[in-house]
């Protein structure tokens, strides 16, 4: 069996995936019970308190959250139970979700830990823009979006994981570099089926590479994600070859092809404070 193949790579995921020799990535038990929690709607705003102060961390980031300018925060909030309050639990739901994922970019064997990291970096400097965005567009949740951007490359997690597993894949960087980049939107189907998230969020992990995509007038969160991802992409590395000018999601967004959309000032201040929060 060779698993540099990638057609025998995503063969061989895919039946691990069914006999569960291979656990795809899931959510925190604290996130999950948050959600299953807000999903019923009867839980109140002290019962879903003492869920989320059972993760110290994901407790305090939340409150970060709260008392950020993001929120525009007037008075300081100093327990969950105001901060819930106060943003809501449809904002809690998605922001819980948000600020649990970082646990699932952490790798079994410190061999891969560069990797995984990258891409967690790399997520959350899409997802911060994609926030940014998004404030701009009344039909679209910046917290949505953000999550969105955190998302987008969830695909990549399965892949590490079995290249921890068959250190003959992990150890060849440029063949794991390919599978990687070509498999990782088929594999977030699977993820995404068993998250059950809603259809417009779910479908960015496997079109937003789709750069000619364009179903609807009106912008949705795979326009989005695509604005931020092709932005961090140019900016990281301007030999990438693509003609922003053609991408349909700029122009739905209201921007013409080459403005430098991290450089305006309310797009790179709402991203600079989104990034801090996520890190």
């Amino acid at each position: 069996m060779d698993l540099r193949n990638e057609k025998v790579f995503l063969a061989y995921m895919q039946a691990a995936v069914q006999s569960d020799k291979l656990r795809l990535p899931t959510l925190p038990q604290v996130a999950l019970q948050v959600r299953q929690a807000l999903t019923s709607n009867r839980a109140t705003d002290a019962e879903i308190a003492r869920l989320i102060a059972n993760d110290p961390s994901l407790s305090v980031r939340l409150l970060q959250m709260a008392n950020s300018p993001l929120f525009r925060a007037r008075t300081k909030v100093e327990s969950l139970q105001t901060a819930i309050a106060r943003m809501g639990h449809n904002t809690v739901r998605t922001l819980v979700i948000s600020l649990a994922m970082k646990q699932l970019f952490k790798p079994g064997c410190l061999n891969l830990d560069r990797q995984f990291q990258a891409i967690w970096r790399e997520s959350v400097n899409v997802a911060a823009v994609c926030r940014a965005l998004a404030v701009r567009c009344r039909h679209l949740d910046p917290d949505l979006a953000m999550l969105a951007g955190l998302l987008h490359q969830i695909g990549k997690l399965p892949i590490l994981t079995l290249a921890e597993k068959f250190p003959e894949l992990g150890n060849d960087t440029e063949v794991l570099s390919q599978h990687l980049e070509h498999l990782h939107p088929l594999i977030a189907k699977l993820i995404m089926r068993s998250w059950d998230l809603p259809e417009a969020l779910a479908r960015v992990t496997w079109e937003y590479l789709e750069f000619q995509r364009d179903p609807e007038p009106e912008a949705d969160y795979v326009d989005v994600v695509q604005v931020a991802y092709l932005e961090n992409r140019v900016a990281a590395d301007p030999g990438f070859q693509v003609d922003l000018a053609k991408v349909p999601a700029f122009a739905k967004l209201g921007f013409e092809g080459g403005v430098e959309i991290l450089q305006m000032e309310d797009i790179s201040a709402t991203s600079a404070e989104t990034r801090n929060l996520l890190l």
